[in-house]
């Protein structure tokens, strides 16, 4: 009876996502620019904690292919360049095997690309919502360097997650909030979401979109890639997407 309840939930989930499907082919572009403040926490070979400041600005580029085809979920690739750096006064610590002691510098690059799957469950002119799967793909390094001695390792794992995105307009005025939001499964401490304000503005063949807004990313793992760390990058966004 459980399985034949849940059969019939995704049947109709699919349903309703197809009834609202794109009726051509679609593709959006976009970019943000984002001015974010970013607190850093990594722990050295003995488990210890050492933290860092950085204000720097990162940046995202996206691009999403909608279609009308049933069933098959709409794809989402979004590339994030996100790095923090700063310097460690009187350092005294092991890292990747190796004795840092005296002036250190600390670039945490955690850089990652997003692979979204979703499905639009609702998309007319007053509310849009998506829900869908995405994979985060790290592609970034933890750097630690003292006179001359660099280490290094590579932060290129992966991240299972949850998607979903929603849009509430008014009609006429071109004025809408939105919210995007990712949560990690496999990394419960892993989130990255966004929201802000937008204003539409129609053309004859690409219509365009003006966003700002608030957006955060927690990146707080243990023994990820070999790293352990608890980083956070948020602050305010402005960005533009193109509807083709």
């Amino acid at each position: 009876m459980k399985k034949t309840l849940l059969a019939t939930a995704v049947v109709g989930l699919l349903s309703v996502s197809s009834a609202h499907a794109a009726t051509v082919l679609g593709f959006k572009v976009g970019a943000d620019y984002w001015q974010a403040d970013t607190t850093n926490t990594f722990n050295d070979d003995s488990g210890v904690a050492h933290s860092f400041n950085d204000d720097s600005s990162q940046g995202s580029v996206w691009i999403a292919v909608e279609h009308p085809l049933p069933f098959v979920p709409n794809v989402k690739i979004r590339e994030n360049r996100l790095e923090s750096s700063a310097g460690i006064a009187n350092a005294d610590f092991n890292f990747n095997g190796h004795n840092f002691t005296g002036a250190t510098s600390v670039t945490n690059d955690l850089s990652n690309t997003d692979f979204v799957l979703y499905y639009e469950i609702l998309d007319n002119d007053l509310v849009s919502v998506d829900l869908g799967a995405a994979y985060k793909l790290m592609n970034g390094s933890l750097r630690i360097s003292d006179a001359g001695h660099p280490e290094e390792v590579n932060i290129d794992s992966g991240i299972v997650m949850g998607y979903a995105s929603a849009q509430v307009g008014m009609i006429g005025l071109g004025l809408f909030g939105f919210a995007d939001v990712m949560l990690g499964l496999d990394e419960s401490n892993v989130y990255d979401y966004g929201a802000g304000l937008g204003w539409q503005f129609d053309g004859l063949a690409v219509d365009t979109s003006v966003r700002v807004g608030y957006r955060e990313f927690n990146f707080d793992v243990n023994n990820f890639s070999g790293v352990s760390q608890n980083t956070q990058f948020s602050g305010a966004f402005a960005g533009v997407e193109l509807v083709f």
